[in-house]
């Protein structure tokens, strides 16, 4: 009989409850038998959270010590131990700012027997990189245990320089320069909101910012090494990330081509909304959890395309969380289904828009 495929979801945060979320509700089409999260810290202000993910069927799990504390909050009694979690575990995505250490401290010991750890985009050195629809043939299976999502920003990064300037996977890029203009904090979030536009330090003598350093790496995977710099500030905003990015490019195109590509992209939207709160709207309305899942939202009227059709610049909107939620689920999904992943993962396909 085989092993039942259970994925384990560590961490209710940003990432965490909304992917906790879509895997319950898309469990029997994505091929999940159960879906388990574990939270660690029981707290009142959570209650409310942690019942919602049960109701929809997920099974809570917690340190032993702390499992009376869950009882005494009135969430029932948690279905696993962390080690049980673990255990029963054939994947477990790590949506916590300590992934290495998780990985370090806990997951090694259980490698052997699952399938894999996936760990988001703050995690750098916790695995191959990865992106959806960008690098899937760079993965291997019984190789690649450990994966880490990139952050939101380095896939909206990503499937720009895929879509505009690679050529059939061939490399067209003279360089690429990006620069990331951050909301401050989340939504959900009560900390670290700033009282005016912060400008952020280039940390990386050669890539500026974790975004292209972490680009880079992505697209390593696949044998391209590519000249990307990447500079950072943060508003004052909780709505969305924007990036505005200047390609240079080795052969010329026209806006026809870069449009078309852009369309024939169903991981990219295109809007005509020039604001983020415009566009934040539109995901809170229409999207899952609120959720934008395409990898970018481009305004197609700030696009233009200069020196004979050899530099593109332009602006886009990064959905947040949704690039890497889709991007777990789909890794997720590889390492249990590698003959029928990409098949599978359609099944969230109403959750991507051509247009905002």
């Amino acid at each position: 009989m085989s092993r039942e495929k259970k994925i384990l979801v560590v961490g209710t945060g940003t990432i965490g409850e909304p992917l906790i979320g879509l895997l319950s509700a898309y469990q029997a089409d994505l091929g999940i038998d159960e879906v388990i999260f574990h939270k660690r810290t029981p707290l009142l202000t959570d209650r409310s959270k942690v019942r919602e993910l049960i109701r929809r069927g997920a099974k809570l799990a917690t340190d032993p010590e702390r499992a009376s504390s869950f009882e005494e909050l009135e969430v029932g009694t948690p279905a696993y131990t962390t080690e049980q979690a673990l255990e029963e575990a054939s994947v477990v995505i790590d949506c916590t700012p300590a992934g290495n250490k998780m990985k370090e401290d806990l997951y090694n010991d259980f490698a052997q027997n699952t399938e894999l750890f996936v760990a988001q985009g703050s995690e750098f050195g916790f695995g191959k990189m990865y992106a959806r629809g960008i690098n899937d043939r760079a993965l291997i299976h019984g190789e690649d245990k450990f994966i880490q999502v990139v952050s939101c920003n380095t896939h909206n990064i990503s499937v720009l320089i895929d879509t505009l300037a690679l050529d059939d996977g061939q490399d067209n890029l003279k360089q690429g320069r990006f620069l990331c203009i951050r909301r401050s904090n989340d939504l959900s979030q009560d900390t670290s909101f700033i009282p005016s536009p912060e400008v952020g330090k280039h940390g990386d003598p050669i890539y500026g910012t974790h975004h292209a350093r972490d680009a880079y790496h992505l697209f390593k995977t696949m044998g391209l090494e590519l000249n990307l710099f990447s500079s950072a500030l943060k508003l004052n905003t909780q709505y969305m990330h924007v990036i505005q990015y200047h390609l240079q490019l080795n052969k010329s195109t026209d806006m026809d081509a870069v449009l078309q590509r852009i369309r024939d992209n169903d991981r990219i939207a295109t809007t005509y909304k020039k604001t983020a709160n415009s566009v934040f709207s539109f995901g809170r309305d229409h999207g899952f959890f609120g959720r934008i899942l395409n990898q970018t939202v481009i305004p197609t009227e700030t696009l233009a395309v200069m020196q004979g059709g050899k530099e593109i610049v332009g602006y886009c909107f990064t959905p947040q969380d949704g690039n890497s939620i889709v991007s777990s689920i789909a890794a997720s999904l590889w390492a249990l289904y590698p003959d029928s992943y990409e098949e599978k993962v359609q099944c969230l396909k109403e959750w991507y828009f051509d247009e905002v």
